[in-house]
């Protein structure tokens, strides 16, 4: 199958599911502060802390 007719597909069929669903959109568009975007954030800024130098995280403070 080509490409862009399996992401045409694709498309289709999510806003399908999001009709039945009730839904006016992607879950992310609807809350943009939910947990498991606060918590990917939280991991990201520990994994930055973790792979910077300790000499050069005590010249930031």
């Amino acid at each position: 199958m080509h490409p862009d007719i399996h992401l045409t597909l694709h498309h289709a069929r999510a806003a399908e599911l999001r009709a039945e669903a009730g839904a006016p959109g992607p879950v992310g568009a609807r809350h943009p502060h939910n947990l498991r975007a606060r918590l990917g954030w939280t991991l990201v800024e520990v994994g930055l802390r973790l792979a910077t130098r300790p000499e050069t995280a005590a010249a930031a403070h």
